[in-house]
């Protein structure tokens, strides 16, 4: 959280607006989409996460599919609430621009915690249900 409003305040620095901290927030009327939005996409991302840095994942290229899952998801979502996808993300800015982004900030713990937690019990399941690769003697 520390790191994020340090963020903030970097932020509002370059853009020299001081209303502006690069907060989440969504428009009247937008609550489901966000929701529902910051749900699956946080989903999508750890799942992307777990599985490119597992045991059976190929080594080295985790960081290419972690990066492209970010950028999917902040193009998706950027227009619709700001991409958040990580509560400690959102809750710099939201202290600083304070109004509406602070009131909504539940949103953008709620979701994403919602959505992480579906993909670890999901992963658990995929795991459990994992069969190893059975080795060969090849003679």
């Amino acid at each position: 959280m520390i790191g994020a409003s340090r963020g903030a305040i970097a932020i509002g620095l370059i853009s020299q607006q001081w209303g502006s901290f690069g907060a989440n927030q969504f428009a009247d009327g937008h609550f489901g989409g966000a929701f529902i939005g910051e749900i699956l996409f946080t989903f999508l991302f750890v799942m992307v996460v777990l599985g490119s840095t597992s045991e059976r994942a190929p080594k080295g290229f985790a960081g290419v599919a972690i990066g492209w899952a970010l950028a999917i998801v902040n193009i998706v979502m950027i227009p619709i609430d700001g991409a958040s996808v990580n509560p400690a993300r959102s809750f710099g800015p939201a202290i600083f621009q304070g109004g509406v982004a602070l009131s909504q900030l539940w949103v953008f713990i709620v979701a994403p915690l919602i959505g992480g937690a579906l993909a670890a019990i999901i992963w658990q399941i995929f795991k459990k249900n994992d069969n190893p690769i059975p080795e060969r003697n090849i003679s």
